[in-house]
């Protein structure tokens, strides 16, 4: 990815998540980027080209976070896969925040536009690469199933954290519960 490519999608990052989907314009994002105006229409020349262009973009960095999150992790230690995975998910409802209401705000117009499904599928394919074997090795009965069911679980302790933030957000309790229930069956 080029550097003027990946600047104008954090930029568009920046503005769905701190302005929402309606204000992603072209020109919302140079003004972002501090480039000059038309700089994102000749990249992305449609809207819907800059859309597909965040969700790449996205996955991209939320992918990274997650493998991350796998270097740290203890082999087959829930407790450490909770502590860790917590770690993860207090940043992206914190300093990463921005990029967590992108996503949502993305989520959001996939639900009214079903073009933009298959690129959510996508990057949930791409997690689950590397997720379904960790959770294998933390003892899960159905690998493929539970990482559906943990991404659903980190996406919701997201929702709510964004949506009503609690001084007393305790992410991991509620992972290492999921995980121990995964080796149970």
């Amino acid at each position: 990815m080029t550097d003027r490519r990946q600047l104008l999608l954090d930029a568009a990052i920046r503005v769905l998540g701190t302005r929402g989907p309606r204000q992603l314009t072209h020109r919302a994002v140079d003004a972002e980027a501090g480039l000059p105006e038309g700089s994102a229409s000749n990249r992305f020349r449609t809207r819907e080209a800059l859309v597909a262009g965040v969700f790449d973009r996205l996955v991209e960095v939320e992918t990274q976070a997650w493998q991350r999150l796998a270097v740290d992790l203890p082999p087959g230690d829930v407790d450490g896969f909770a502590r860790v995975l917590g770690r993860l998910i207090r940043r992206f409802t914190d300093e990463q925040r921005v990029v967590t209401l992108a996503r949502y705000a993305l989520f959001v117009e996939a639900a009214v536009r079903p073009e933009l499904r298959p690129a959510i599928e996508a990057g949930r394919a791409r997690l689950a690469e590397w997720g379904v074997p960790l959770l294998a090795a933390l003892g899960s009965t159905d690998p493929p199933a539970h990482f559906r069911t943990l991404l659903a679980l980190v996406d919701g302790l997201f929702g709510n954290q964004l949506a009503a933030p609690d001084d007393d957000f305790d992410p991991e309790s509620a992972v290492a519960a999921l995980l121990r229930g995964f080796r149970a069956g």
